[in-house]
């Protein structure tokens, strides 16, 4: 039997005037699991991330977390519900030092109650050396980094994934790879967005592919590369015939 859905999208809206960024998109993802979001440009990742996150408002259908409605929710409420995430581009507090950052985030958005073992947590990602650091010292896969760390220390059930792995050499790509997936085996569930297919393949258990606002492929990443319409998405008419 397969485990309730923790999160569920319905003919999720966004427009922007007259643009619709997200046109009627629709999908689930249960604990443990990592849902990978693909596609061209401005086919709304990021976009359905943002409104999942509470940044963006939504314009029509649902999204539904632990059988809640959270439409109206913000950002600090989610992360307290267990929702958070990271970004395209870290946002410390470049002034503080890496503990201080991830001790605010635990302090502000912990809502399950217990204690975060901050040092644990600095040591699982490799940050531990770093702790008395300030943040705007860090590099800009150490800045990463840390902003998983932050999200981590809200102790999510949900976490958001935007293209974390921008930037990062091989060796960093296949940590954060596997850091991701020892989360999923811990029963968290992910959704990441991210270009590089390679870290996808690495890191998901499904893909949904996204065009145009709206999934026009779901199923395994090996499946949609031998999709006629993703092809003709990606590389164009001529290459899907």
């Amino acid at each position: 039997m397969s485990p309730e859905p923790l999160l569920r999208v319905d003919r999720l809206v966004k427009r922007f005037g007259g643009f619709r960024a997200l046109d009627g998109v629709s999908f689930h993802l249960v604990p443990g699991e990592v849902l990978g979001l693909v596609g061209p440009n401005g086919s709304g990742k990021t976009t359905c991330i943002n409104v999942i996150s509470g940044l963006y408002g939504r314009d029509g259908g649902s999204v539904t977390f632990r059988g809640r409605d959270i439409a109206g929710s913000r950002a600090h409420m989610l992360a307290r519900r267990g929702i958070n995430r990271t970004f395209q581009s870290p946002r410390p507090f470049l002034s503080l030092t890496v503990r201080e950052n991830v001790e605010i985030a635990a302090w502000n958005g912990r809502g399950d109650g217990t204690k975060a073992d901050l040092d644990g947590l600095l040591e699982q990602l490799d940050l531990h050396r770093h702790a008395g650091r300030a943040a705007g010292d860090l590099n800009s896969a150490q800045q990463k980094t840390l902003d998983l760390a932050r999200a981590l220390a809200t102790a999510p059930k949900l976490l958001l994934v935007d293209e974390l792995a921008a930037g990062l050499n091989p060796a960093e790509l296949t940590r954060m790879a596997e850091r991701l997936r020892e989360l999923a085996r811990g029963g968290m569930a992910l959704l990441v967005v991210e270009h590089l297919m390679g870290f996808i393949d690495h890191v998901t258990d499904r893909v949904i592919v996204m065009n145009a606002g709206r999934e026009i492929f779901e199923g395994k990443l090996g499946e949609a590369t031998r999709d006629p319409e993703v092809i003709r998405v990606f590389l164009g008419t001529a290459h899907a015939r």
